[in-house]
């Protein structure tokens, strides 16, 4: 398994991923992209990993390749470990370095603007408390992500990313957005359970009285033109 020099403690993100998909070796192994990112830590890895799962996750299998070791990264990150662990099957799991190349070019615009946008911020966001929050709502996103839902992988994929991207920047901001989104999530989630409580009482007997009436209203109309 190739182990490339990519001077990522000193150079941009955007830049480290770009030079990533430049190499020959037709086979990207997930040890490369881990060791990738040098110093910076599980923010950068949560969002390579989150971009590269908003990318190319529809290609089937590709988001349980990617989702298993952001859900490691959650873990890691809740019980407060230093340095991210892997086991060495994990390492050696790999995609096509073309497939990631296309996705790449796909986000590296976007990526970009937002990266001059980006500055330190309400480091509140950025502590140690708010780190041991974001690791485990990022095992819960992780969950949800390595799931095979086709398109289920999105919202989740996002989320991590902007969590991975505020701690790598130390950008508190990135953070809130963040939280905004899984908060209404939920709220969404609530506001459809209490409407589905408080409706189904009315609606399932309307729908067992329609599906009763429907076998009548059939007849009647083998009635009228069949006969």
């Amino acid at each position: 398994m190739p182990d490339y020099d990519y001077q990522s403690d000193t150079r941009s993100f955007s830049e480290v991923i770009e030079d990533i998909g430049l190499k020959d070796d037709p086979k990207l192994y997930l040890g490369e992209l881990v060791n990738a990112f040098g110093e910076r830590g599980f923010g950068a890895l949560m969002l390579f990993f989150g971009v590269l799962s908003v990318a190319i996750g529809i290609i089937p299998g590709t988001t349980t390749i990617l989702g298993g070791p952001l859900l490691l990264m959650g873990l890691q990150l809740a019980i407060r470990q230093d340095q991210l662990w892997l086991p060495r099957w994990a390492l050696r799991r790999w995609i096509e370095r073309e497939t990631y190349r296309a996705g790449v070019a796909k986000v590296l615009p976007r990526l970009r603007k937002v990266e001059r946008l980006s500055r330190p911020r309400l480091s509140v966001m950025t502590n140690e408390v708010s780190e041991v929050l974001i690791g485990v709502a990022t095992v819960m996103l992780s969950l949800v992500l390595i799931l095979p839902i086709w398109g289920g992988n999105l919202v989740p994929a996002l989320i991590i990313s902007t969590f991975g991207f505020g701690l790598m920047q130390r950008d508190g901001l990135a953070i809130v957005i963040g939280w905004s989104a899984i908060t209404l999530i939920c709220v969404a989630a609530l506001v459809i359970w209490l409407g589905w409580t408080w409706v189904s009482p009315y609606l399932l007997p309307f729908w067992a009285w329609l599906n009763g009436l429907l076998p009548q209203a059939w007849a009647w109309l083998n009635g009228l033109f069949g006969g």
